[in-house]
C-alpha cells in the first residue's frame, strides 16, 4: 500500500480525507457503515460560544448538481460542546478539528481558549464566513477583519489554527495571503458560494433566509480554481473542499495544491463516499507507481 499520510502544522493525519464541517455527524456515523477512525480527521458542526437556534425554515433546497443551505449555524453552545460532545468525539476519532464561529473577535478568542484548555482538540478551525455583528459583514470578505480575527486567535491559543475562507470575494488568493500573514497554520478552501432559489409554486424565495450557500458538484470547478490560485500565493497547507464526490475529484484537488480534502454535501448522497475516495486515491497511487500521496500536492503546477 502507498503512504496515504499527510502532515498539517506538524500533526500527521493517516490519510488526507476529512468531512467538511456540518455535513457528516461522526457520532452517528456507524449507522451508515463508516467509522470516524477510518478518516484522516473529523470536524464538528461549527459551534458558537452561546447556544443558537439558527435560521428559520426552509433551510435546505436541492438544486441542479448541488444543494442550497441556510442553516444559520445552530449551536449547542460552548459549555455543552466541551462538557458532553467533544469528549465523545475524542473517543471515536484519531484527530479532531474543532470548528468555531464568533460574532466578535473576543468570542472567537474565548471559545478557542476554552477548547484548547479542554485538551480534546488537535486543531481550531475558524469558520470565517459567519457575520461580524459590529461591521455587518463576513470576516473572510473584509481584509482588515480577517487579519484581526486570525491574528487575535493565534495570540490566544497554541493549537494550530485553520482559517476557513469564503469564496465570495474578488481575489481568494489575496485573502489566503492575508490569513497566512496573520498567522494561520492552514487554510480550508472553500466554503459555500452565496446563492438562492425561488419556489415558483408559492412565488417566493425557497429558503427562509432568502439566500444560502451553494455546495455540491456544481461548485467543484470554482473551488478547484480557488485552491490552485491560493497555492501559488501561500506556503501553508490547504484543505481543499467544494464539490468533491469521487476519488478523481480528490486527486484533482491534490494536484491543484491541496494537502488534505474536505468532503461535504456528497455525504448526503452517498454516506460512504469518503471511504471510496480514500480507496480510489490509494489505487490510483498504486497504478501510477507513486509511493506517497504527498507527491501529488501541487503536482499540476510542476508538470
Amino acid at each position: 500500500m502507498p503512504d496515504l499520510s499527510v502532515t498539517i502544522a506538524g500533526i500527521t493525519l493517516k490519510n488526507p480525507v476529512i468531512p467538511a464541517s456540518g455535513t457528516w455527524e461522526p457520532l452517528d456515523a456507524q449507522a451508515f457503515g463508516l467509522l470516524p477512525s477510518e478518516l484522516g480527521a473529523v470536524v464538528n458542526k461549527t459551534v458558537t460560544l452561546l447556544p443558537r437556534e439558527g435560521n428559520p425554515p426552509p433551510r435546505i433546497w436541492e438544486t441542479s448538481s448541488g444543494m442550497l443551505n441556510a442553516i444559520g449555524i445552530p449551536s449547542i453552545g460552548a459549555q455543552a460542546f466541551i462538557n458532553d460532545y467533544l469528549p465523545r468525539l475524542r473517543k471515536v476519532a484519531d484527530c479532531v478539528i474543532a470548528s468555531i464561529a464568533g460574532s466578535t473577535v473576543d468570542e472567537f478568542c474565548e471559545l478557542a481558549k476554552k477548547i484548547e484548555d479542554s485538551g480534546m482538540a488537535d486543531f481550531i478551525e475558524l469558520n470565517l464566513s459567519c457575520p461580524n455583528i459590529e461591521h455587518h459583514t463576513s470576516w473572510s470578505t473584509d481584509p482588515a477583519l480577517l487579519e484581526k480575527a486570525v491574528g487575535n486567535v493565534k495570540k490566544s491559543v497554541k493549537l494550530p489554527v485553520i482559517a476557513k475562507l469564503s469564496p465570495n470575494v474578488t481575489d481568494i488568493a489575496a485573502m489566503a495571503e492575508i490569513a497566512q500573514d496573520a498567522g494561520a497554520d492552514a487554510l480550508s478552501l472553500v466554503n459555500t458560494f452565496r446563492a438562492m432559489a425561488i419556489d415558483i409554486r408559492v412565488k417566493k424565495p425557497a429558503l427562509g433566509n432568502v439566500t444560502g450557500g451553494l455546495s455540491g458538484p456544481a461548485i467543484k470547478p470554482l473551488a478547484l480554481y480557488a485552491v490552485w490560485a491560493a497555492y501559488e500565493k501561500v506556503s501553508i497547507p490547504i484543505i481543499g473542499m467544494g464539490g468533491i464526490s469521487t476519488w478523481q475529484d480528490g486527486v484533482e484537488f491534490l494536484m491543484a495544491g491541496a494537502t488534505a480534502l474536505g468532503v461535504g454535501m456528497y455525504t448526503f448522497v452517498n454516506p460512504i463516499c469518503m471511504r471510496q475516495i480514500i480507496k480510489g486515491i490509494a489505487d490510483y497511487l498504486v497504478v501510477q507507481k507513486i509511493k506517497s500521496v504527498r507527491e501529488l500536492c501541487g503536482l499540476a503546477h510542476r508538470s
